[in-house]
Parts: structure tokens; C-alpha cells; sequence
């Protein structure tokens, strides 16, 4: 494959919450529009593909496991749950995805009693949520006029009538139901039906119906993902959570997720690819990238000393352009380095075995395996026994870690222009500053 422009600049890091407020905004005016979903992935794609990504490392091709590593859908995950360490966007795809299959190739009688959630409904949803945020609002504007009476007879007055209706209210028979009923819950809590089921009444909506087909799923999937609290929580506004959760009241259908999964097809589309293909680029751990950019401005610095030091004597000026190979060689790996590549790795096309690839290797293990599971607990590798291995290690035993082949050849692809970009940026500011001692009188010292 050939060089990429020389033009091309590699995807800048994406901010998350950037993310967030344009997603908001985009998705408000396309369900404001009537917009289909498919229209606004087309305008994620390009906009992918114009911050640096090329086709060949599509999100669409990852997914579909159309690339190399280390640009794999297993590497993706990888960078999700060792770098970002928010993985929970791409397992909830990857199951939902995986759910829309199952459910379309369904054949059971019970499908029928999951209607889809039309945009009608969801319209609704979005209205009923408003309305209600509204009255909690004048509600909230109301409280601070009762402060006035805060102190006065009237306070204690009202204080009176609450504590008589509370007495009479709260029957001791009716204190016993309560501990009875709290100590069931307790015993029950864990299950995944009384979670979800939590989850309904704390958003004031109605329990479902039970016997819809794959309700259970459903069920493991509020308490995972889109409850209050839950291990892998989706990061969705309020209004986005209500509205999910009133959906999945009324159906088990593909349909109900429709917002949940928009959402994180959205961050993951642009923010977490292009962040991931931006650290694919770097071939060295962050060990070997400071080490190439110390080395880098120790040659930039010996050069320019070599040429002070000739422009001071009385050799020729010739002699001084001798300099400009330490500057070319310098300028060159502090640019590369700059942008998280070694020279030397590149001129292999090799790149540093990342830390949980190293130890999972050796032990036999896979590290990995649990992030791809649908449900599973909170996404956090600290107590993986790589991690303090890792850390025990001298810093030059980082620095020449092992390394491996880069399959994927549009990374390398990349690269390679990223090292030609380096080196023409290094012959402009070599050249320059050749001319600059060329161009300065003689000292004549010694």
C-alpha cells in the first residue's frame, strides 16, 4: 500500500464529554426532524473518516473483524478496558446487537405480546417527561416561600398536624408489615427480576408484564446497564434513562433500546474509534516514546554544540554542515516520538507487546475474556495480577520490551507517512539551521 497524503493528520483525542453535549444536541434536532437512525450513522461515518480515519480502519470494519491486530475488535476492547476504562458502551452494542438477531429469527407464539416502540410512543414518553420536570420545578420554586413561617407558630402548628396524622396514620400492625416486607426484599434483592423491578418504581413506572418473550434478559439488562447504580451504567441523561425504562415497561421488542443504543453507537463512533485508532498508531509503550524523545533533543542539543563549536574555530564553513545529520536524525525521532512512535521500532514495523497481552501470554491466561461476556461485574482490572508484575518492572527492561509484527497494513500505512512527514518536517528545520551557521563569521578561536 502506498503513503497516505502527506497532508494527513493522525485523529486528535476526543474528549467524552464534548461528545455528550454534541450527541445531545444532534439526536434532539434529528428526533425534532423525524430523522431515521440510518441517516445520522451515515453523517458518524464521515465524520469519522474526516478526523483521520481511513476506511480501512472503519468503525463498521473493527466491528465486523475485517482488520488485523492490533486493530482487532478483541484489541478494541482492549484499549476500552485498559485505557479508557469505559467498556460498557461497546458490550452494550455488541449484545444489543446480538439481541436484534435473536429476536427477529424468533418463531415462538409469544412474540406478539412485544409490539414495537413506535416514535409515537417515544414522542409521548419525551412529553410526559417534560411535563413532569416541569411540575417538579414549580414545585421547587414554591419551597423557598414557606421558609417565612420557619420559627413562627405557624411552623409548629403544622409540625402538630403532621405528627397527629403520622400517629394515626401509622398503625403498629402496619410497622410489622413494614419490617415483614422490608426483610423479604432484602432476601431477594439480588435477583435480577427485583432489581429491575426497583428500578421501575423508582422512576414512577408501572412493574411489566412478566410473560413477554425474553423479559428475564431484559431484566439482567436494566440491572446492568441502565439502572441507578449498576456495574456497567450507561452514561444516559435522566430524560434518556425515563424514557428506556417506560419503553422497556410496555415491550421486550429491539425497539425499546432504541435511545440506550443510539447513544453509545454515538460515542463510540466518535470519540472511543478514533481515540483508539489514535493510541493503534503508537508503536512503543510510553517508556520506549520518552526515552525516543529524550534521545531525540540529546542529538538536537550535541548537534547544535557540534556547530557551535566549528563556527567558533578555524576550520572552514563547510565543516559546519556536518551538523545538520545529528539535527535530521534528532528533529526527525523528537517528531515521530512527539507523536507516540519510536524510529527504530517503525524501521522494523514492529511494535511493543502491550503489558495484559505479555503476562496473559505467559501464564496461559486470558485477561480479556470476561469484558466480552454480556453481564458481568463492574469493568476494573486492578486486581489482575499483570498489573503489579508490570509495575515491578526496571524501566529498562520497559524500554526493550518484546515485540511483535504489525499485521493491519493500513496502521502501518500510516505510520509509514507519519515517518516521511517526520523526516521531510526534519530536513526544513535541518536546512535552516545549517544555513543560519553557514551563514555566521568565523570565531577563529582555536
Amino acid at each position: 500500500m502506498g503513503l497516505l497524503p502527506l497532508t494527513y493528520r493522525r485523529p486528535a483525542y476526543i474528549d467524552a464529554e464534548s461528545i455528550m453535549k454534541g450527541s445531545q444536541s444532534s439526536l434532539e434536532s434529528a428526533r425534532s426532524s423525524g430523522e431515521k437512525s440510518a441517516g445520522s450513522e451515515d453523517s458518524l461515518v464521515a465524520a469519522s473518516l474526516a478526523a483521520g480515519v481511513p476506511p480501512e480502519l472503519s468503525f463498521d470494519r473493527i466491528i465486523r473483524g475485517a482488520t488485523c491486530p492490533p486493530c482487532t475488535l478483541r484489541d478494541f476492547m482492549n484499549y476500552l478496558v485498559y485505557v479508557e476504562r469505559s467498556p460498557e458502551n461497546l458490550q452494550f452494542f455488541l449484545w444489543y446487537r446480538d439481541y436484534v438477531q435473536r429476536f427477529s429469527e424468533a418463531k415462538t407464539a409469544d412474540v406478539a405480546l412485544a409490539p414495537p416502540w413506535t416514535k409515537e410512543m417515544e414522542e409521548e414518553a419525551d412529553m410526559r417527561f417534560q411535563k413532569e420536570q416541569a411540575e417538579k420545578l414549580r414545585k421547587e420554586v414554591k419551597t423557598p416561600a414557606l421558609a417565612i413561617f420557619k420559627g413562627s407558630d405557624f411552623e409548629k402548628a403544622e409540625d402538630t398536624q403532621k405528627v397527629e396524622f403520622d400517629s394515626f396514620s401509622a398503625s403498629p400492625l402496619d410497622s410489622a408489615k413494614s419490617e415483614v416486607v422490608s426483610e423479604y426484599v432484602d432476601s431477594y434483592v439480588t435477583s435480577y427480576r427485583s432489581q429491575a423491578n426497583d428500578a421501575f418504581v423508582n422512576a414512577g413506572i408501572k412493574v411489566p408484564f412478566t410473560i413477554q418473550p425474553f423479559r428475564h434478559e431484559i431484566d439482567r439488562v436494566i440491572a446492568t446497564y441502565i439502572m441507578d447504580g449498576a456495574p456497567r451504567q450507561l452514561n444516559l441523561a435522566d430524560r434518556e434513562q425515563k424514557a428506556v425504562l417506560m419503553a422497556l415497561a410496555y415491550t421486550t421488542h429491539p425497539s425499546a433500546f432504541r435511545e440506550a443504543a443510539r447513544m453509545a453507537e454515538s460515542m463510540l463512533r466518535r470519540q472511543a474509534h478514533p481515540n483508539f485508532v489514535r493510541w493503534s498508531i503508537c508503536n512503543g509503550n510510553r517508556a520506549r516514546v520518552v526515552f525516543a524523545r529524550s534521545l531525540g533533543v540529546g542529538l538536537i542539543v550535541a548537534s547544535t554544540a557540534v556547530a557551535i563549536i566549528l563556527t567558533l574555530s578555524r576550520l572552514g564553513r563547510g565543516y559546519r554542515a556536518f551538523a545538520a545529520i545529528g539535527w535530521v536524525l534528532g528533529i526527525s525521532t523528537l517528531i515521530a516520538a512527539w507523536k507516540g512512535m519510536c524510529v527504530v521500532l517503525h524501521g522494523l514495523h514492529h511494535r511493543h507487546v502491550r503489558p495484559w497481552e505479555l503476562f496473559g501470554d505467559e501464564n496461559g491466561e486470558d485477561p480479556l475474556k470476561q469484558s466480552f461476556d454480556s453481564f458481568g461485574t463492574t469493568n476494573s482490572y486492578e486486581e489482575e495480577p499483570w498489573v503489579l508484575r508490570y509495575e515491578s518492572r526496571n524501566i529498562v527492561r520497559k524500554i526493550f520490551d518484546r515485540e511483535v509484527w504489525i499485521e493491519e497494513p493500513a496502521l502501518r500505512q500510516i505510520q509509514d507517512t507519519i515517518f516521511v512527514q517526520s523526516l521531510l518536517g526534519a530536513l526544513v528545520l535541518s536546512g535552516i539551521l545549517t544555513v543560519i551557521f553557514v551563514c555566521l563569521p568565523g570565531g577563529n578561536l582555536f
